[in-house]
């Protein structure tokens, strides 16, 4: 006989443990080895309960009504959970909890979920879903654990394929990554197994359902008034403008702000990969490039949407983000009569903004060399505007900086703007974003306009200008 046998078939001693009260009490400290070996499952009643009842719910619905936000929908999800639940046998839960039942069912077939109150929740900017049982938020620049959570891995693939199938995307083991939007425009990255290892991982980078105004960013901090005034004649005199900064440091916010300051009169056309920008214009032609199809063709880059704007006669083309060799198009673009174009760059300063243009072009596969790459930088680009993620979580403008040309190889680089320190204070950054004293170059195709800005914008006495 095997030592296994030997072991389960030989009872375990238990030891007399005294209770409190004088009884002898023997509780079980040693369970047999095959009972510890495959332990039973924990069997979540609710869980049960509510997918029976989506089950039935789904299939007595009306196919003709709207998968929306319906109210007519709304009731009758209700007007069957009432009956599907009275027919459940020995179920007895509590008003707050049938309530609850009904909202997540509710949210299930009209929304996303777990992730419905989460969306929302308008103090929430952004949503981490790290596989079905860990979902983080960030708050006001700070990340925590939320208790919402998914049944299973099948049941966040439904809630992935709700938010890519309107968009006519897929997300599979061919293509196991995809960006894409929520009907709000809020931002959405989904990355699935085998590239993702804790399970479906979805990532959602919520904007506001009113878009921020330049008004509400002064208030927060963000920039100062002088900052503010500067790029609406910047935006008006048609320059060139990049947004350089990190991950989260409110790019597309600032060139939704920036595209305000755009007359309404001007065709603008904005190019993404998942639409996210929300322009107030009333003529505004959106593209959004296309991945792939299941037999890897079809794909659209940005790139060729940029060479294919130029054909739509646009007085301003709007790149959400250069990423790779469609730097090169936009940079023609610029440079041949599209003037007033802005685009954002990830990058941490605006010497390094213009290095990464550089290395974008270099992608494009042509062999040019360094020097006209620098020169088409320097003769296409007016200004760079760098924001920081600040350490409580706040976004600022850290740096504004005019390109100026090139001497030698070298592009040369003024700052206008530059954000001074005060240290913390409470928990939060403590500073001001200053003017340089420093006249930009272009300021003379901004008064060509007739705008004229006063010298205390750049940190001038104003006596010296009278």
């Amino acid at each position: 006989m095997s030592l296994l046998k030997r072991i389960e078939k030989k009872e375990p001693t238990v030891p007399v443990v005294p209770s409190g009260n004088g009884a002898s009490a023997a509780p079980p400290l040693i369970e047999p080895i095959r009972q510890r070996q495959t332990p039973a499952p924990p069997q979540d009643k609710l869980v049960e309960l509510r997918s029976r009842l989506l089950s039935k719910i789904i299939a007595e619905l009306d196919p003709k009504l709207d998968i929306g936000h319906s109210d007519e929908l709304r009731r009758s999800i209700e007007e069957h959970f009432n009956r599907f639940l009275a027919e459940e046998p020995d179920v007895v839960i509590g008003r707050v909890e049938r309530q609850r039942l009904l909202t997540q069912l509710t949210a299930e077939i009209m929304g996303l979920g777990p992730l419905e109150p989460l969306l929302n929740d308008n103090s929430i900017d952004e949503i981490m879903v790290n596989g079905p049982n860990m979902i983080y938020i960030e708050r006001h620049g700070k990340i925590e654990r939320v208790p919402a959570r998914f049944d299973s891995d099948m049941h966040v693939s439904r809630i992935i394929d709700r938010i890519v199938a309107p968009l006519g995307r897929r997300v599979d083991e061919g293509q196991p990554y995809v960006d894409a939007r929520l009907p709000d425009g809020s931002r959405v990255n989904i990355i699935i197994p085998p590239l993702a290892l804790n399970g479906p991982t979805i990532t959602i980078r919520k904007f506001a359902r009113t878009p921020m105004t330049s008004e509400d960013l002064v208030k927060r901090g963000a920039f100062s008034n002088e900052f503010n005034e500067f790029m609406k004649a910047c935006v008006k005199a048609r320059l060139n403008i990049v947004v350089s900064g990190g991950t989260g440091t409110g790019k597309t916010t600032m060139l939704n702000v920036f595209s305000s300051y755009i007359p309404n009169d001007e065709r603008v056309i904005t190019i993404e990969d998942a639409a996210e920008l929300q322009l107030r214009q009333e003529h505004v032609i959106t593209l959004e490039s296309r991945p792939k199809n299941i037999e890897g063709r079809g794909e659209v880059t940005r790139g060729d949407l940029v060479v294919n704007a130029l054909r739509m006669r646009p007085d301003r083309i709007l790149v959400g983000e250069c990423r790779s060799a469609e730097a090169l198009d936009m940079l023609q673009a610029m440079n041949t009569g599209h003037e007033g174009s802005m685009t954002t760059v990830h990058a941490n300063t605006p010497r390094d903004a213009l290095h990464r243009l550089e290395t974008m072009v270099l992608m494009a596969g042509f062999d040019l060399p360094l020097k006209a790459i620098r020169e088409q930088i320097s003769s296409a680009i007016d200004v760079v505007v760098q924001l920081e993620r600040m350490r409580d979580g706040t976004r600022k403008v850290v740096n504004v900086s005019e390109v100026q040309g090139m001497e030698g190889e070298v592009i040369i680089t003024q700052e206008i703007f530059k954000w001074e320190n005060a240290g913390m204070k409470d928990g939060k950054v403590m500073g001001y974003l200053k003017a340089t004293g420093i006249r930009p170059k272009f300021i003379e195709r901004i008064e060509a306009l007739g705008i004229f800005l006063p010298p205390n914008i750049f940190g001038l006495d104003p006596r010296f200008y009278q």
